[in-house]
């Protein structure tokens, strides 16, 4: 089984640099059946790279702004994403290149990190770093047992 992680985010944004740190911790210690790749702001230009490996499952890793606590990590949904409750800084709407990657990969998960701060200049947040560490952690455990973003949600 190929799998893969494609992290997404900018260092220069503060909290937005989850995803890059995910991606240097995960080529200083790399994990057993994965493969990464840094998407940086613009993870659709690796597409082909994708097309390419042909991976079995697909874990997108980005900071999120969930409106919950900063460092929480969530699953979200592609209804989630596609709903634009998920705010993100990067070029085109992530809905575009989660749908791009359900055609090429069977199994796609979206992790969402909360940021504290995503503003240029500023470093990344003690709770971010903290989430990154626990994804990590999580992987390399062989899980991916995190919570719904539905189950923070009030109902109205």
């Amino acid at each position: 089984m190929t799998r893969l992680i494609i992290t997404v985010g900018n260092d220069m944004m503060g909290d937005d640099g989850a995803g890059p740190l995910l991606a240097r911790t995960l080529e200083q210690s790399p994990l057993q059946g994965w493969q990464i790749i840094n998407g940086g702001s613009v993870p659709e230009n690796y597409l082909h790279v994708v097309n390419e490996l042909k991976p079995d499952v697909v874990v997108v890793v980005d900071a999120a702004e969930m409106g919950l606590e900063p460092g929480t990590i969530r699953l979200l949904s592609e209804k989630d994403i596609a709903g634009q409750f998920i705010l993100t800084t990067h070029n085109l709407p992530l809905s575009f290149f989660i749908g791009a990657l359900k055609e090429i990969v069977p199994t796609v998960y979206f992790i969402g990190i909360q940021p504290r701060v995503v503003a240029f200049g500023f470093p990344l947040s003690t709770e971010v770093k903290r989430a990154v560490e626990i994804i990590y952690q999580k992987l390399q455990a062989g899980s991916l047992d995190f919570p719904a973003l539905e189950d923070n949600r009030e109902i109205r």
